[in-house]
Parts: structure tokens; C-alpha cells; sequence
């Protein structure tokens, strides 16, 4: 398939979408949201590949946020289509690990893409904020949601209220990036989070993932429920078998996924 605003690579098990709408700092109207949506679709879905890295082609913005002429013409009814939020639900439910690679501006929409990954590195390029105040609208993506339950209600609010753009190493130290890295040092970290996660048995990492999202907003023990569930069937895996065995023998696993 052929895509106009984004770039599609594999490498080593890990496939990495590009935003590439450089001339607007990789601004999110319905073309690129699409593309995303559809890019996504596919590496997801392709059975060799087991992270998705979400980055930008450029240095100057992972994403600048919504098309804001686009934004001035929309109405009421149109905010209740599922749109952005419905394709962040979707990246965050993915059921592969998701890395954000932030080199760059990441505000409005590109944040609350940031927020529905697993994991955001940021580099010392990168800057994070929500400003939708300032347009007389809220983020509209889940940035309420999740960026309160990523670095806490109270910085959430601040943030939110004062639509202030906060760098890199702010953005790690209250959580917001889980990585702060120097650019020239970027692909390093990159290859040891990946490694690491690729050693790792690709049913567990799936049901870690759902347990983690389904049981965060539930009462304890419900959530617990859900956890000896997933434990209950990873119980019965061959990948199980192999982990274990694996450990005894002193010899790193060969997962099947099975």
C-alpha cells in the first residue's frame, strides 16, 4: 500500500511507522489520521513483527497536534465521532508493545498519541504539552484521561490548565517520558528496550498488557481476578513449558508463541 504521509520500515522483529508531513510539522488532519489508522492496521497485524515504534522523519515534530483550520470548522456533533480517540484506544490496546520515539515537538493530538504507546523516549529535542485551552476546546483524545493517570491528577491539571510546554528532562522526571536520552545515544537505548522485550514470551507480553489496562480503573480485587485468569492460561502454554524449562537448563528460551 502506498501512503502520502507516513512511512512504513520493519527491522529485526520491530516495525516503525513514520509520521512524514514534515511541512506541518506532521499536524494531524483526516488524511494523516487515516494513514496512521491503516499503517498501524498493518504492522499490527503482520505476524513478524512484535513492537511498533511510532516516530517522525523529521527532527522539528513528532506531531504538532490537531489541524487547527480544519479544528475552526468543525460543530458540535462532530466532536462525538470516534475519530483520534477511537484510533488512540486502538494503538493502546494494541496487542504488541508500543514505543513512542519523540524527537521533537509533541503537542495537543502528537501528546496524546505519545500517551497511548507503552513506552515514550524522548529525546533532548523533545517537548510535551497539552493547549487545547488556548483554543477555547480540551484535549479531546484522552489526554484527560490518560495523562492524569500517567503522571497524576494534580500535574495533569497544572499542565492542562496552564497549557504550558514542558522539555524533555521535565517530561521523565514527573513520568510523562518514561526515557530521557541524548540523540547521539538514541539508538543504543533503543536496541537494549527492544532486545530486552523481544527475549520475552509474546503471549505473556500480550496478557500483561491487557491485565495492566483492564485492572488499572477496577476495584483490587476484580483486577485480581483478571490477573490469575491470564496466569491460568499463560499456565498452559508451551511457552510456559519452554520458559521454565529454559530457565532450569540455563539457556535463553525459544518462544514459539503457542
Amino acid at each position: 500500500m502506498q501512503f502520502r504521509n507516513i512511512l512504513l520500515e520493519e527491522k529485526n522483529e520491530i516495525g516503525f511507522l513514520s509520521l512524514n508531513r514534515p511541512e506541518t510539522r506532521n499536524a494531524l488532519d483526516a488524511t494523516i489520521l487515516k494513514e496512521l489508522e491503516e499503517g498501524f492496521h498493518i504492522l499490527e497485524n503482520q505476524p513478524d513483527i512484535r513492537i511498533i515504534v511510532i516516530q517522525s522523519s523529521s527532527d522539528k515534530a513528532f506531531a504538532a497536534g490537531a489541524d487547527i483550520k480544519a479544528l475552526h470548522s468543525r460543530s458540535p456533533l462532530d466532536a462525538l465521532i470516534p475519530g483520534m480517540q477511537a484510533l488512540y484506544n486502538k494503538i493502546e490496546n494494541c496487542t504488541k508493545p508500543t514505543i513512542a520515539l519523540v524527537n521533537g515537538f509533541a503537542l495537543g493530538g502528537g501528546c496524546e498519541l505519545a500517551l497511548a504507546c507503552d513506552i515514550r523516549i524522548a529525546t533532548e529535542r523533545a517537548k510535551f504539552g497539552l493547549p487545547e485551552l488556548n483554543l477555547g476546546i480540551i484535549p479531546g483524545a484522552g489526554g484527560t484521561q490518560r495523562l492524569a493517570r500517567t503522571i497524576g491528577k494534580g500535574r495533569a491539571l497544572d499542565l492542562i490548565l496552564t497549557g504550558k510546554i514542558i522539555d524533555c528532562r521535565e517530561a521523565e522526571r514527573i513520568g510523562l517520558a518514561t526515557y530521557f536520552t541524548p540523540i547521539e545515544e538514541l539508538e543504543t537505548l533503543l536496541t537494549t528496550i527492544t532486545d530486552n522485550i523481544l527475549k520475552k514470551a509474546p503471549l505473556a507480553i500480550q496478557l500483561a498488557k491487557m491485565v495492566v489496562h483492564k485492572g488499572f480503573d477496577i476495584d483490587l480485587q476484580t483486577a485480581q481476578w483478571i490477573e490469575k485468569l491470564s496466569s491460568s492460561v499463560l499456565f498452559g502454554t508451551e511457552d510456559k513449558k519452554e520458559g521454565t524449562l529454559a530457565f532450569i537448563e540455563k539457556r535463553a528460551a525459544q518462544f514459539s508463541n503457542k
